[in-house]
């Protein structure tokens, strides 16, 4: 899965999202994902949902209908080879939804009153006063509740979605995904559900996985290339869903910002996240290095900025191998070699079928070249059969066995077997 996150609050209208359905699919993506579009509460955040059933007038034009023009825009991402992905929020909805007073047994009570959904962040907690909490706890009202979120997602696939992004999917007991997730694949076989469930701990995000998820997101965005924690969580759940990696979203700040402008760091965040995980996902912004972080209320079209780069090429070249070599499709075994140079980065995966290996070089360093150089590069794979670079820079023709090469900041080497 190659996604691309077209932000609604940037696009504007729907009929203004073409230019970038166009883009998405000319850098090879496979698919669009889409924030939440439903219409919001008195907070106007994306996700605090007033009306299940209701597309934010925000995103749509006169006429026609708000159903057809998204059904129209699907339709019009399909002619181009892209599937489109939702996100599906049914953790909780607005304080402000009629839900509150037609159903008020749906939701969890505090001192007595609906419940806003709250988090610890640095030892404090974090109360979302705009939401009210949905109570899927084990009871005689869940059974209506379960069925009201089962026709909110019919009607988002009527619409013509494909797949959903379940927010907060560790929020909801795993009988319910499974239950929902049973139901539509019955009616809609070939619909894909992605779990959200970043935060949660890794036997969560392994228990939620397990409720059927074809994928779930992972946490590479925040590794350092050394520590062993992000290989640790990829074993607990690589046998059980595909994981998508992402170099920053509509919930982190713009990796621009954090690298300080360095383009380097953008090309290797975005190389390392598409090869290291079955899936990748890519906010809409990134090709050109925006800087200006996505906001669920107060982000406008006008918010737009001057390309600051353009990396629609790089991250073409790099989804066209992600696309080619099955390893880079699958969270197949993955280890980091040794390697006496700590400033690099040297991982083996080995694909599911045999003779399927990658060998993935990274300058950790985006400010500063490495030199690479080993007396023999086979002794890093199980097979001699040629390795061929697939690297989206400086592709070498031939791959001798006496490997060197002098990386340039942030650069990664991309050598694999078995493709032809």
């Amino acid at each position: 899965m190659r996604i691309y996150n077209l932000f609604p609050r940037l696009a504007g209208r729907i009929g203004q999202w073409t230019p970038h359905v166009e883009r998405a699919a000319a850098m090879g993506f496979d698919w669009i994902f889409i924030n939440p579009i439903q219409q919001t509460g008195r907070s106007g955040s994306l996700y605090s949902i007033k009306d299940y059933f209701g597309i934010n007038p925000a995103f749509l034009e006169a006429q026609p209908s708000g159903e057809r023009q998204v059904q129209a825009m699907v339709r019009a991402a399909n002619a181009l080879g892209m599937r489109v992905m939702v996100d599906l929020v049914i953790n909780h909805c607005a304080y402000d939804s009629p839900l509150l007073g037609a159903h008020p047994e749906w939701f969890v009570r505090e001192n007595g009153r609906i419940a806003h959904p709250s988090c610890n962040q640095d030892g404090r907690r974090v109360v979302w006063e705009d939401l009210a909490q949905f109570d899927f706890r084990a009871g005689a009202e869940r059974e209506a509740l379960v069925a009201y979120c089962l026709e909110i997602v019919r009607f988002l696939c009527r619409l013509g979605f494909n797949g959903f992004r379940c927010d907060a999917a560790y929020q909801l007991p795993p009988e319910v995904w499974e239950y929902l997730i049973r139901e539509i694949k019955r009616e809609w076989p070939d619909t894909v559900f992605v779990a959200e469930t970043l935060g949660c701990s890794p036997d969560q995000t392994r228990r939620t996985a397990q409720a059927g998820f074809d994928a779930i997101f992972n946490s590479s965005k925040w590794w350092d290339f050394s520590s062993p924690w992000l290989l640790e969580q990829y074993q607990l759940t690589r046998e059980v869903a595909l994981s998508i990696g992402f170099p920053e979203s509509h919930d982190t700040p713009r990796l621009m910002e954090e690298a300080h402008g360095n383009v380097d760091v953008l090309k290797q965040r975005y190389l390392f996240t598409a090869l290291f995980s079955g899936g990748v996902m890519m906010p809409v912004g990134y090709e050109f290095g925006f800087r200006r972080p996505l906001h669920v209320v107060a982000t406008r079209p006008e918010d737009w900025e001057p390309p600051a780069c353009d990396l629609t090429g790089f991250i073409r070249a790099v989804n066209e191998v992600k696309a080619r070599c099955p390893v880079f499709q699958e969270d197949s075994v993955t280890q980091p070699l040794p390697y006496p140079n700590p400033a690099i980065l040297l991982m083996w995966k080995a694909g599911r079928k045999p003779g399927e290996e990658a060998l993935l070089v990274f300058n950790k360093d985006p400010w500063n070249r490495q030199c690479f150089r080993v007396d023999d590069i086979y002794q890093y794979v199980q097979g001699r059969t040629p390795l061929r670079d697939l690297s989206p820079e400086w592709r070498l023709d031939y791959v001798p066995v006496q490997f060197e090469f002098e990386l340039a900041p942030g650069m990664g080497r991309v050598l694999v077997t078995g493709t032809e």
